[in-house]
């Protein structure tokens, strides 16, 4: 990375933080505090768990979208076996695992059940989890681990990556290479007391997640990206 472009770059966003401009991705902050207010592994009606959990006053774009629609196929995989999918999520919540090895057995498992859900209801149209872009996969991690992980947008991502002097850019697919570089990122952001401040400013705590987490880097590298959308 180049150390003065990142400066150079937090200053900028800095600049827009503090202009009178909404505050256009607190979406994903609500939505981390409504998972960290109703995720339970445990829960005795996970699918009813589960939907809560992902919920948001603004937008469903997070889940939702044009030909994207992964929370209502975890929903249906839930309704066919919740047992296997809550152990599906205790693996991939495992942080005494390797994040590759817990991420892929998620993906192998997705694909079971889609398989599972296609022989149970032949007419389906259904033919894709959503989960192989690991968009999902790291909303969840970010979810349940704020201060360890980031959301994963890839096109984002690599657009700022590029502005910033990176060489030999994580694949779209190496999702542990982009959460080592999401940390890397995050050590720079916490080092700017003014810039927490000023994003803290831009929440409300009634209904945004406070406390220190990664989403943050998932904030700048959208900034950086768009920059000139601003």
């Amino acid at each position: 990375m180049n150390l003065q472009k990142i400066k150079h770059y937090i200053a900028e966003y800095k600049k827009h933080l503090q202009s009178k401009r909404n505050f256009d991705e607190g979406y994903k902050w609500e939505s981390l505090q409504v998972f960290q207010d109703n995720w339970n592994i445990e829960a005795a009606d996970f699918v009813k768990m589960y939907d809560a959990s992902f919920q948001n006053s603004e937008t469903r774009r997070l889940w939702k979208g044009d030909n994207f629609f992964p929370k209502e196929m975890m929903m249906k995989f839930i309704k066919i076996s919740p047992d296997f999918v809550r152990n599906m999520f205790r693996d991939l919540f495992n942080e005494n695992k390797d994040i590759e090895s817990r991420i892929s057995r998620f993906q192998f498992c997705c694909d079971s059940l889609l398989n599972e859900y296609k022989s149970k209801f032949p007419l389906t149209i259904e033919n894709r989890h959503f989960h192989l872009e690991n968009h999902m996969i790291s909303m969840y991690l970010c979810f349940r681990y704020p201060q360890q992980y980031s959301f994963f947008e890839y096109a984002f991502f690599k657009q700022a990556m590029e502005n910033i002097g990176v060489t030999n850019l994580p694949t779209q697919f190496d999702i542990a290479r982009f959460f080592k570089v999401a940390r890397t990122l995050n050590t720079f952001l916490q080092k700017d007391l003014e810039l927490i401040n000023l994003q803290k400013k831009k929440l409300r705590p009634e209904i945004h997640f406070m406390d220190d987490t990664l989403l943050i880097v998932n904030d700048f590298y959208s900034f950086i990206a768009n920059l000139n959308h601003f």
